[in-house]
């Protein structure tokens, strides 16, 4: 018997939305990251490029347990000396709320030459609106909604 091996040109990928209000980033990003691997399907294979899009929206409703509001250190840094800034995760929830979903979700994707790939296909809006609709024409949205999967994790 002959083992089937799935090539990259037979995936079709799918598109999934996801809510991010009222959920907890660490299970969020796993579940995110999961998703863009293409981890979901029975046929996942690791070294080839099998991931879906996802997008999120409501980035700045995302949550944290117990203290990590205040504990939780971001770190950025320019490479010129004496420039290595910090900031807690609520600062930069009130700066920038969708670097901390970027963040997670970066951190569990695999460190091999398909990870750019993966994160291209993720879309992170701080709103419950996509901005892109508005450019589309309304029998394009209207087929972008119809495959679109909404998700409730």
């Amino acid at each position: 018997m002959k083992t089937i091996f799935p090539k990259k040109e037979c995936h079709i990928p799918k598109w999934f939305v996801i809510n991010a209000e009222g959920k907890t980033l660490g299970r969020l990003a796993t579940e995110v990251s999961k998703l863009l691997r293409g981890k979901e399907t029975s046929y996942y294979t690791p070294g080839i490029d099998q991931g879906n899009f996802v997008i999120i929206l409501n980035a700045n409703k995302i949550s944290v347990t117990g203290k990590k509001a205040f504990q939780k250190l971001y770190y950025r840094n320019s490479q010129r000396p004496g420039s290595l800034k910090s900031e807690t995760f609520t600062e930069l929830k009130n700066r920038i709320p969708s670097r901390i979903l970027e963040k997670a979700i970066w951190g569990m994707l695999d460190k091999n030459h398909l990870n750019r790939e993966y994160y291209k296909r993720l879309y992170i809006f701080s709103d419950n609106q996509i901005p892109y609709k508005a450019n589309l024409l309304e029998e394009e949205q209207s087929k972008l909604e119809k495959t679109w999967i909404k998700i409730e994790l």
